[in-house]
């Protein structure tokens, strides 16, 4: 009989316009380590709750992102409502409209996501739609926290005498801007993080929240409204060591591939541990791990699996390191993501199946475009951040010969598999 009950449908929609000024670009630049817009997309795929995600934009590159993050871009928004000053309700009306128009589509629903205000609790959506459904009188749910600045202290200030006069006062309380907070009510600032409406208020009452809203206190930890440049830094350190627990891209990882056909290793902090020496005539010489050796000679012996380095140095020891290792090298690669493609489709190798190994920011480019991407223990934080495996072992100090062991168990976890077929 509960197979029969209809699920709530529950539209996340995500509003991500293309031409911001105040940050150019904002909506897909790089924040802590992924596109901006990619934190409100994890944040709605991940909540039990909403059944279905769609990016509303007037960008046809912000679309592409976003479907590469498991959004849907089933239109591009019209120009006017796309301008700097446009408020949310015809952003949402139009929404809603088109998918009735062309899909017949009604959510019960509409959970509303503003990119600026990535750093979102794991329960934060979920608990607003059940906010919602569990109050039929309700118009909206609205994510607030404990305002910072009590406005019963604040004040304006008269153009004509130069005085100052309470901005608002408290019934009851005699000059409240003189009360001591504690008795003063306590007043709450409505962040970006969520907003939950029902699609009746937004078409028939033509509001963005109704009349009825309900609160949903959100730790103020969580506070992020990125609007200027200055607020981008502060906020992406939040991520990088705040120690939240919320929607992060960084979570999402892929896995590795069983039948791994390539494996393209960086040399400096990959093969190395990214120092080097220098003597009085200029030589140059680095330390490599003898068992990062042993694991490319034992997983080339025991599989089909192509191994090869890609290089930003042109340093004859990398030459020289490759060549004892009978392995494949490029040099003096300073965009590693076209040669990189390049190779695999020369090779015509599938790009599934293919796995680089990185430890600086150079490299993060060329993990989007293969299958699965890995770093040393010790790499740049922003890569630690982006890579789908983050091994124990350091450059140079057997993080090679560690993803080679994996490689190598996956590789023959398969063969077993094959043979019960």
């Amino acid at each position: 009989m509960d197979s029969l009950v209809k699920k709530t449908e529950v539209l996340a929609l995500i509003p991500a316009r293309g031409g911001s000024k105040g940050i150019p670009r904002k909506n897909i630049r790089d924040f802590a380590g992924y596109p901006l817009i990619a934190y409100s997309i994890v944040a709605a795929r991940q909540a039990s709750s909403v059944t279905r995600v769609i990016v509303t934009t007037d960008d046809e590159e912000i679309a592409s992102v976003a479907k590469q993050w498991g959004a849907e871009t089933p239109f591009l928004r019209p120009v006017e409502y796309s301008q700097d000053k446009t408020p949310d309700y015809p952003v949402m009306c139009h929404a809603l409209e088109w998918l009735a128009e062309h899909e017949d589509y009604h959510p019960d629903v509409v959970v509303w996501l503003r990119p600026t205000s990535p750093v979102r609790p794991h329960s934060c959506v979920d608990d607003a739609v059940k906010l919602l459904l569990d109050n039929p009188k309700a118009d909206s749910v609205r994510g607030v926290v404990e305002a910072g600045q009590n406005p019963y202290k604040m004040w304006q200030i008269d153009d004509k005498t130069g005085e100052m006069r309470a901005l608002i006062g408290v019934d009851g309380i005699k000059e409240a801007y003189n009360a001591p907070r504690q008795i003063l009510p306590k007043v709450f600032w409505q962040t970006g993080h969520i907003d939950v409406i029902r699609p009746s208020v937004i078409l028939d009452k033509h509001s963005p929240t109704g009349d009825v809203i309900l609160p949903l206190n959100i730790d103020p930890r969580y506070t992020v409204d990125i609007d200027l440049p200055s607020d981008w830094k502060r906020a992406e350190n939040l991520v990088k060591v705040g120690g939240l627990e919320m929607f992060d891209p960084a979570d999402k990882r892929r896995y590795m591939p069983k039948r791994v056909q390539m494996l393209v290793l960086d040399f400096d902090g990959v093969m190395t541990d990214d120092r080097v020496w220098v003597d009085e005539k200029g030589k140059e010489s680095v330390a490599a791990d003898r068992s990062d050796g042993l694991g490319i000679e034992n997983l080339r012996k025991q599989t089909d699996v192509e191994v090869m380095v890609i290089s930003r140095e042109a340093n004859p020891v990398v030459m020289e390191r490759c060549k004892k290792l009978n392995i494949d090298v490029i040099q003096a690669i300073l965009e590693k993501t076209e040669a990189l493609k390049q190779i695999m489709n020369k090779k015509k190798v599938d790009t599934a199946n293919v796995i680089v190994m990185g430890n600086d920011i150079i490299d993060i480019p060329a993990f989007e475009v293969v299958g699965f991407s890995v770093a040393p223990a010790d790499s740049h934080p922003a890569v630690l951040r982006r890579a789908d495996l983050v091994l124990t072992q350091k450059g140079g100090h057997g993080a090679v010969r560690e993803l080679c062991d994996m490689i190598l168990s996956l590789w023959n976890s398969a063969d077993q598999a094959d043979c019960k077929d």
